[in-house]
């Protein structure tokens, strides 16, 4: 396809006339992985977090998400994408020799559950920062359960070029400072993701089966689906359970309205649903028999709580409230949390999957992004729970500014527009990896059977295998290719001395706590 001049969005011609084109390069990627440790017989871990992998707490690369067993691989931020791939290789690397005969699951969704109290909360020490965060995890199990909470996936962290802000202010500034306008131009992306963020979904959603013990907490949620197996629930066009009403997407928080228009309107909605009380949330008790059940009994507990499909960053001091980094310095980089795990992937995610990712979300900030108006939201959610249960239907419809298209029509629209993009991200690179990466993207569009989630379940026929069966082969497969492949001597060491200093952290933390944790509590949701 060629792109004619015409057709660039404005903020790309204007770049391409002052021959600016090349700051859309040097943008800083990290990866934040989960994923759940089971068995060698495919049941969740009951083991805790290997302390040769140093403390859960304060390494900042390697801790627990909402489970003891559910590891986080944390990258640090890197402008070359091989660069943050070959960290989160590096790892799984050093992780893998510590987990004994445990393996880690390959899928998003969980196998080998056995109810809500199989999956071990996480624990974080005795330090107030340590407890509060095992509280706020048990009042996410009386909120929600804690099967949804063991779900897995990737979460794509991106900063903007730093160069780029002032070319892009110089052009659309409109009076405001360079930090007011580099969260706006920000929170436009957010938006844009929102509006089309689905395509996520369709071209690597990778969750369209479940085993049936997900279920054993809510076994009235299984009548929705069809059977594979006996054991093996599934959607025939699903593209990413994960990411449907039965997963990432809660219901609890349907009816809340985040305002994604300004930095202001967002800190101010989430601080309001984090200090409001919701009545069911107070018949569950805070304190009960002098055992804290949830943090307090509001909407959101903390902003972590709000579930949604990307997120404004900025780094947050110790003990500082991620509103009030917010609202002191402005949006850093943005974390977008749609990816499921690429389960034919050791890391589970691959070079291809995450260039096409930066790519989209530089579209994201290029394209115009109009405020969202007062029924956008529903309008977004429905047609990103439509692409997760439905996303390989033929003919899906979906709804664009009030008219409806199918699902490969707009698709096809997002990667024309993106192709410019590529091509200036691709600059000086004779292998063109980029537009490679949306050609390949092109051909999953044209045909579904290509996409992760029609993969999948084509080898499950193949093989005969239900999903369990499917995922606790796959897992087991890319535990012998890091057994095969152990850290040169000098980057073990390196991990095992980040190991060991996080150890004595989490101890200095502990050692220097003089408040009792009411009183810690109570001074952290006053910062105002």
């Amino acid at each position: 396809m060629n792109i004619t001049y015409c057709e660039l969005p404005d903020r790309l011609k204007y770049l391409i006339d002052n021959d600016q084109q090349y700051l859309l390069k040097q943008g800083l990627k990290g990866i934040e992985k989960e994923s759940l440790r089971i068995t060698e017989h495919g049941v969740i871990a009951q083991t805790p977090h290997p302390r040769a992998l140093g403390s859960a707490l304060t390494h900042p690369y390697l801790t627990t998400d909402y489970s003891e067993a559910l590891l986080e691989f944390i990258t640090p931020p890197f402008s070359d994408i091989k660069q943050t791939l070959h960290y989160m290789h590096q790892l799984h690397q050093f992780v893998y020799p510590h987990l004994g005969d445990e393996m880690l699951l390959a899928t998003s969704m969980p196998c080998g559950i056995d109810g809500d109290l199989s999956i071990p909360i996480a624990e974080y020490g005795r330090s107030n920062i340590g407890k509060m965060k095992h509280v706020y995890r048990k009042g996410l199990w009386h909120r929600y359960g804690r099967t949804m909470q063991a779900i897995a996936g990737i979460h794509f962290n991106y900063s903007v070029p730093e160069a780029l802000w002032p070319a892009l202010y110089s052009y659309a500034g409109n009076g405001a400072t360079l930090e007011e306008f580099i969260s706006k131009a920000y929170f436009g992306l957010i938006r844009n993701f929102h509006r089309q963020g689905w395509l996520i979904l369709y071209l690597f959603g990778a969750s369209p089966a479940i085993c049936k013990s997900f279920f054993k907490s809510r076994p009235q949620l299984m009548e929705q689906f069809k059977e594979f197996d006996e054991h093996t629930l599934f959607h025939p066009y699903a593209t990413s359970l994960r990411m449907s009403d039965i997963g990432y997407k809660s219901k609890n928080q349907a009816g809340l309205k985040i305002d994604y228009n300004s930095l202001d309107g967002y800190v101010d909605s989430l601080t309001a649903a984090i200090s409001t009380p919701y009545p069911d949330y107070e018949k569950i008790g805070v304190k009960v028999d002098g055992e804290y059940q949830q943090l307090n009994a509001n909407i959101l507990q903390i902003e972590n709580e709000f579930y949604s499909t990307m997120r404004p960053k900025q780094i947050a001091q110790s003990g500082e409230k991620p509103t009030l980094a917010l609202k002191r310095r402005g949006v850093l980089y943005v974390e977008m949390r749609s990816l499921d795990l690429n389960l034919l992937n050791p890391i589970g995610i691959d070079e291809s999957t995450a260039r096409f990712v930066e790519a989209f979300l530089l579209y994201c900030l290029l394209q115009d992004s109009p405020p969202q108006g007062p029924d956008e939201f529903q309008v977004n959610n429905s047609n990103q729970l439509l692409v997760a249960n439905q996303g390989r239907r033929p003919g899906l419809e979906l709804s664009r500014n009030g008219q409806t298209l199918t699902l490969q029509q707009w698709a096809h629209d997002i990667l024309y527009a993106m192709q410019a993009i590529c091509a200036v991200l691709d600059r000086g690179s004779l292998d063109r990896p980029y537009q490679l990466a949306l050609q390949q993207q092109l051909a999953v569009v044209d045909n579904p059977a290509l996409t992760p989630s029609a993969r999948i379940l084509a080898c499950m026929r193949e093989n005969g295998q239900e999903f369990g069966c499917f995922a606790s082969n796959t897992s087991a497969l890319h535990k012998h290719y890091f057994n095969a492949e152990p850290l040169d001597d000098a980057t073990q060491q390196q991990f095992e001395a980040m190991a060991a200093a996080s150890l004595q952290k989490q101890r200095d933390i502990e050692a220097s706590d003089t408040l009792d944790f009411d009183e810690y509590l109570s001074r952290y949701f006053a910062q105002s």
